[in-house]
């Protein structure tokens, strides 16, 4: 069965209704979905491992519509009940995995009753998977977070929902991914210029050509969402 094309953005709201509630971005980078939601009427905490991760989050012209906090998934500067959904987009295969069960329990502390967790996460497979796994290979770390996921029941999360779908990216060059894959992990980048050539083979090989240059890659996504158990 086809996935449907769709933005992470789309899915998000769809089934957590973010508008007027207390949400948090666990992972945030560069405050892109909490200048998101924030515009869309959520109040908005991004979350990040360090003052300089969020260095670009805070500098952003329209930071002042969420606020950022140091912290890590496994410990959250949050207060018990404090959010109506927590949020992991594209993140939890980012969390070491010895620290995923901790990051779980803590998602349940810090969410009121009622609360959701949504959990957004790439997928091992297609084009643009491919790609991106000439610089690293997230196979293991991204099938240890469905893992995860699987025990949610055990932090008192109940599974309320799976949604895959499919997102398109048109990235224009070369140069363009290299900057989105050292975004998310400086210490990408020597292995990325040791592997130019096949990158840019790769690059024109893969996904589809748009107009005016670049090409346009699918990446398949699975979303989830549990609801706080109050038993």
């Amino acid at each position: 069965m086809a996935r449907k094309t769709a933005t992470d953005l789309v899915i998000l709201e769809q089934l957590t209704e973010p508008a007027g509630k207390d949400v948090v971005d666990i992972g945030c980078g560069t405050g892109a979905l909490v200048r998101e939601l924030s515009a869309r009427g959520a109040r908005v905490t991004g979350v990040e491992i360090s003052d300089g991760q969020l260095e670009r989050a805070r500098a952003h012209p329209e930071a002042g519509q969420g606020r950022y906090l140091v912290g890590r998934a496994e410990q959250m500067p949050l207060d018990a009940e404090a959010v109506d959904v927590a949020v992991f987009m594209r993140a939890l295969h980012h969390v070491p995995v010895a620290h995923h069960r901790a990051a779980l329990a803590e998602c349940r502390r810090i969410l009121r009753p009622g609360g959701v967790l949504y959990v957004a996460e790439p997928l091992p497979e297609g084009d643009f998977f491919t790609l991106t796994s000439l610089v690293e290979d997230e196979r293991e770390a991204r099938a240890a977070a469905q893992r995860t996921l699987d025990q949610a029941g055990e932090f008192g999360l109940g599974r309320a929902r799976t949604v895959d779908y499919e997102v398109e990216a048109e990235i224009p060059s070369v140069e363009a991914l290299r900057r989105r894959i050292v975004g998310v992990d400086p210490e990408r980048a020597p292995l990325f210029a040791q592997r130019a050539d096949e990158i840019a083979l790769a690059f024109a090989g893969l996904g589809e050509p748009v107009a005016g240059g670049g090409r346009r890659f699918r990446q398949p996504m699975r979303a989830d969402l549990f609801a706080r158990g109050d038993g």
